[in-house]
Protein backbone atom coordinates (compact mmCIF):
# COMPACT_ATOMS: atom_id res chain seq x y z
CA UNK A 1 0.00 0.00 0.00
CA UNK A 2 1.59 3.41 -1.08
CA UNK A 3 1.68 6.20 1.19
CA UNK A 4 2.33 8.68 -1.48
CA UNK A 5 0.51 12.08 -1.82
CA UNK A 6 -1.02 13.63 -5.26
CA UNK A 7 -2.26 16.95 -3.76
CA UNK A 8 -2.04 19.37 -6.43
CA UNK A 9 -2.45 16.64 -8.97
CA UNK A 10 -5.20 16.34 -12.00
CA UNK A 11 -5.94 13.34 -13.84
CA UNK A 12 -8.06 12.49 -16.57
CA UNK A 13 -10.14 9.09 -16.13
CA UNK A 14 -11.17 8.27 -19.86
CA UNK A 15 -14.16 6.41 -20.41
CA UNK A 16 -17.70 5.53 -22.41
CA UNK A 17 -20.44 2.90 -21.85
CA UNK A 18 -19.82 -0.31 -21.40
CA UNK A 19 -16.90 0.35 -18.99
CA UNK A 20 -16.24 -2.40 -16.24
CA UNK A 21 -17.76 -0.86 -12.98
CA UNK A 22 -14.73 -1.68 -10.72
CA UNK A 23 -12.20 -0.79 -13.12
CA UNK A 24 -13.56 2.84 -12.83
CA UNK A 25 -14.91 3.38 -9.16
CA UNK A 26 -12.01 1.94 -7.34
CA UNK A 27 -8.96 3.73 -9.21
CA UNK A 28 -10.81 6.62 -8.84
CA UNK A 29 -11.81 6.50 -5.58
CA UNK A 30 -7.77 5.23 -4.96
CA UNK A 31 -7.15 8.65 -7.03
CA UNK A 32 -9.24 10.91 -4.49
CA UNK A 33 -8.12 9.54 -1.38
CA UNK A 34 -4.30 10.24 -2.38
CA UNK A 35 -5.72 13.89 -2.68
CA UNK A 36 -5.82 13.96 -6.62
CA UNK A 37 -8.24 16.24 -8.19
CA UNK A 38 -10.04 12.58 -10.78
CA UNK A 39 -12.34 13.98 -13.41
CA UNK A 40 -14.61 11.23 -15.66
CA UNK A 41 -13.94 12.59 -19.56
CA UNK A 42 -16.02 11.13 -22.04
CA UNK A 43 -17.74 11.43 -25.60
CA UNK A 44 -20.81 11.16 -24.11
CA UNK A 45 -22.22 13.74 -21.98
CA UNK A 46 -24.10 13.75 -18.90
CA UNK A 47 -23.73 10.08 -17.69
CA UNK A 48 -22.48 6.81 -18.98
CA UNK A 49 -23.56 3.41 -18.47
CA UNK A 50 -21.43 0.85 -16.39
CA UNK A 51 -20.99 -2.60 -16.36
CA UNK A 52 -20.73 -5.51 -13.83
CA UNK A 53 -19.56 -8.34 -16.38
CA UNK A 54 -22.39 -8.53 -19.01
CA UNK A 55 -24.73 -6.98 -16.63
CA UNK A 56 -25.46 -3.42 -16.09
CA UNK A 57 -24.02 -1.37 -13.53
CA UNK A 58 -24.67 2.29 -12.35
CA UNK A 59 -24.57 5.39 -13.81
CA UNK A 60 -21.27 7.16 -13.89
CA UNK A 61 -21.83 11.24 -13.90
CA UNK A 62 -19.58 12.56 -17.01
CA UNK A 63 -16.98 15.43 -15.73
CA UNK A 64 -15.55 17.41 -18.59
CA UNK A 65 -17.18 15.64 -22.64
CA UNK A 66 -14.25 14.91 -24.09
CA UNK A 67 -15.24 17.57 -27.20
CA UNK A 68 -14.20 20.44 -24.31
CA UNK A 69 -10.83 18.57 -22.51
CA UNK A 70 -7.73 19.85 -22.83
CA UNK A 71 -4.87 17.10 -21.94
CA UNK A 72 -2.46 20.03 -21.21
CA UNK A 73 -4.26 20.45 -18.04
CA UNK A 74 -3.78 16.84 -16.46
CA UNK A 75 -0.90 15.25 -14.64
CA UNK A 76 -1.79 11.78 -15.61
CA UNK A 77 -4.32 9.88 -17.90
CA UNK A 78 -6.51 6.48 -16.38
CA UNK A 79 -8.03 4.24 -18.93
CA UNK A 80 -10.17 1.61 -17.27
CA UNK A 81 -10.96 -1.38 -18.96
CA UNK A 82 -14.82 -3.22 -19.99
CA UNK A 83 -14.68 -4.39 -23.35
CA UNK A 84 -17.44 -2.10 -24.67
CA UNK A 85 -15.68 0.60 -23.38
CA UNK A 86 -12.29 -0.07 -24.96
CA UNK A 87 -13.63 -0.70 -28.18
CA UNK A 88 -16.05 2.92 -28.15
CA UNK A 89 -13.19 4.42 -26.98
CA UNK A 90 -10.46 3.06 -29.89
CA UNK A 91 -13.27 3.79 -33.02
CA UNK A 92 -13.33 7.78 -31.65
CA UNK A 93 -10.85 10.01 -32.74
CA UNK A 94 -10.95 12.30 -30.01
CA UNK A 95 -10.29 9.70 -27.69
CA UNK A 96 -7.43 8.56 -29.24
CA UNK A 97 -5.64 11.74 -29.99
CA UNK A 98 -6.37 12.25 -26.71
CA UNK A 99 -4.47 9.32 -25.64
CA UNK A 100 -2.29 10.65 -28.14
CA UNK A 101 -1.21 13.62 -26.29
CA UNK A 102 -0.16 12.08 -23.09
CA UNK A 103 2.12 9.18 -25.18
CA UNK A 104 3.83 12.07 -26.61
CA UNK A 105 4.37 14.04 -23.82
CA UNK A 106 5.66 10.79 -21.45
CA UNK A 107 3.00 11.63 -18.37
CA UNK A 108 1.81 8.66 -16.66
CA UNK A 109 -0.83 6.71 -18.43
CA UNK A 110 -2.75 3.53 -16.58
CA UNK A 111 -4.36 0.84 -18.77
CA UNK A 112 -6.53 -1.47 -17.43
CA UNK A 113 -7.70 -4.99 -19.31
CA UNK A 114 -8.92 -3.98 -22.45
CA UNK A 115 -7.96 -0.90 -22.24
CA UNK A 116 -4.74 -1.31 -24.15
CA UNK A 117 -6.64 -1.48 -26.92
CA UNK A 118 -6.61 2.43 -27.48
CA UNK A 119 -2.70 2.50 -27.15
CA UNK A 120 -2.61 0.00 -30.42
CA UNK A 121 -5.31 2.21 -31.89
CA UNK A 122 -3.05 5.02 -30.81
CA UNK A 123 -0.02 3.10 -32.36
CA UNK A 124 2.51 4.26 -29.79
CA UNK A 125 3.14 0.88 -28.09
CA UNK A 126 6.03 -1.11 -30.13
CA UNK A 127 9.03 -2.05 -28.66
CA UNK A 128 7.13 -1.39 -24.83
CA UNK A 129 6.18 -4.13 -22.67
CA UNK A 130 2.47 -4.42 -20.78
CA UNK A 131 0.06 -6.99 -19.41
CA UNK A 132 -3.38 -7.03 -19.92
CA UNK A 133 -6.42 -8.90 -20.02
CA UNK A 134 -5.33 -12.49 -21.36
CA UNK A 135 -7.12 -11.75 -24.62
CA UNK A 136 -5.29 -9.21 -25.49
CA UNK A 137 -2.23 -10.70 -26.05
CA UNK A 138 -1.98 -11.78 -29.57
CA UNK A 139 -3.09 -8.38 -30.29
CA UNK A 140 -0.82 -6.47 -28.54
CA UNK A 141 1.71 -8.70 -29.84
CA UNK A 142 0.63 -8.20 -33.41
CA UNK A 143 1.24 -4.48 -32.79
CA UNK A 144 4.56 -4.93 -31.89
CA UNK A 145 4.99 -5.03 -27.59
CA UNK A 146 5.98 -7.67 -25.57
CA UNK A 147 3.00 -8.89 -23.19
CA UNK A 148 3.50 -10.32 -19.71
CA UNK A 149 1.18 -12.35 -17.52
CA UNK A 150 1.73 -9.84 -14.41
CA UNK A 151 -0.80 -8.49 -12.16
CA UNK A 152 1.20 -4.91 -12.57
CA UNK A 153 3.50 -3.59 -15.22
CA UNK A 154 5.30 -0.66 -15.45
CA UNK A 155 7.11 0.57 -18.66
CA UNK A 156 8.43 3.96 -18.31
CA UNK A 157 5.22 6.22 -17.45
CA UNK A 158 2.88 3.21 -19.05
CA UNK A 159 1.18 1.10 -16.43
CA UNK A 160 -1.04 -1.78 -16.94
CA UNK A 161 -2.84 -4.47 -15.61
CA UNK A 162 -5.17 -7.35 -16.46
CA UNK A 163 -8.25 -7.38 -14.27
CA UNK A 164 -9.67 -6.45 -11.51
CA UNK A 165 -8.53 -8.68 -8.48
CA UNK A 166 -4.91 -6.61 -9.78
CA UNK A 167 -6.37 -3.34 -9.04
CA UNK A 168 -4.79 -2.64 -5.54
CA UNK A 169 -1.47 -3.30 -6.92
CA UNK A 170 -2.27 -1.39 -9.96
CA UNK A 171 -3.11 1.68 -8.23
CA UNK A 172 -0.53 1.87 -5.65
CA UNK A 173 2.18 1.88 -8.63
CA UNK A 174 0.12 4.40 -10.97
CA UNK A 175 -0.03 7.00 -7.68
CA UNK A 176 3.72 6.31 -6.92
CA UNK A 177 4.07 7.46 -10.87
CA UNK A 178 2.19 10.09 -10.64
CA UNK A 179 3.32 11.38 -7.40
CA UNK A 180 7.13 11.68 -9.13
CA UNK A 181 6.17 13.75 -11.40
CA UNK A 182 6.10 17.78 -11.73
CA UNK A 183 2.32 18.96 -11.88
CA UNK A 184 1.52 20.14 -15.31
CA UNK A 185 1.55 24.25 -15.08
CA UNK A 186 -2.05 24.53 -16.40
CA UNK A 187 -3.30 22.05 -13.91
CA UNK A 188 -0.83 23.07 -11.13
CA UNK A 189 -1.07 27.00 -11.43
CA UNK A 190 -3.93 29.07 -9.35
CA UNK A 191 -5.31 30.65 -12.41
CA UNK A 192 -6.71 26.79 -13.81
CA UNK A 193 -9.78 26.19 -14.95
CA UNK A 194 -9.89 22.74 -13.69
CA UNK A 195 -13.01 21.94 -11.08
CA UNK A 196 -11.96 20.17 -8.04
CA UNK A 197 -13.74 17.02 -7.21
CA UNK A 198 -13.08 15.71 -3.66
CA UNK A 199 -14.32 12.47 -2.38
CA UNK A 200 -17.34 13.64 -0.85
CA UNK A 201 -18.73 16.21 -3.63
CA UNK A 202 -20.63 15.83 -6.12
CA UNK A 203 -20.33 16.95 -10.13
CA UNK A 204 -21.37 20.48 -9.01
CA UNK A 205 -21.24 22.83 -11.85
CA UNK A 206 -18.23 22.00 -14.19
CA UNK A 207 -16.56 24.47 -17.03
CA UNK A 208 -16.17 23.82 -20.74
CA UNK A 209 -12.44 23.90 -21.53
CA UNK A 210 -13.57 25.68 -25.36
CA UNK A 211 -16.71 24.70 -27.30
CA UNK A 212 -17.05 22.96 -30.71
CA UNK A 213 -20.38 24.75 -30.98
CA UNK A 214 -22.44 21.58 -31.13
CA UNK A 215 -22.60 18.57 -29.25
CA UNK A 216 -19.90 15.92 -28.99
CA UNK A 217 -19.90 13.59 -32.23
CA UNK A 218 -20.94 9.91 -32.00
CA UNK A 219 -18.12 7.16 -31.06
CA UNK A 220 -17.73 6.79 -34.92
CA UNK A 221 -16.49 11.07 -34.94
CA UNK A 222 -14.99 13.44 -37.28
CA UNK A 223 -11.38 14.81 -36.89
CA UNK A 224 -11.09 16.91 -33.82
CA UNK A 225 -12.80 19.83 -35.62
CA UNK A 226 -14.35 20.46 -38.83
CA UNK A 227 -14.35 24.28 -40.07
CA UNK A 228 -17.96 26.12 -39.80
CA UNK A 229 -17.42 27.20 -43.39
CA UNK A 230 -16.33 23.80 -45.18
CA UNK A 231 -13.34 22.48 -46.90
CA UNK A 232 -10.36 20.56 -45.03
CA UNK A 233 -10.76 19.50 -40.93
CA UNK A 234 -8.60 20.65 -38.51
CA UNK A 235 -6.19 18.15 -37.54
CA UNK A 236 -5.31 18.31 -33.80
CA UNK A 237 -1.78 19.66 -32.94
CA UNK A 238 -1.73 16.06 -30.77
CA UNK A 239 -1.85 14.24 -34.26
CA UNK A 240 1.25 12.67 -34.42
CA UNK A 241 2.73 13.20 -37.41
CA UNK A 242 4.08 10.73 -39.84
Amino acid sequence: MTTARLDGKHVAILATDGVEQSLLVEPREALLTAGATALVISPRPGTITAYRHDLKGKEIQVDVPLSAARPDEYDALLVPGGLLNADRLRLNRHAVDFVRAFMATRRPIGAIGHAPWVLIQADEIEGRTLTSYPSLKTDLRNAGATWVDREVWADGMLITCRRPEDVPAFCARLIEEIAACEPVTAGAGASSSLPHIAPSSGPGGLARYGSMGHEPPPYHSLPISMPSSGGTPHISPYMRQR
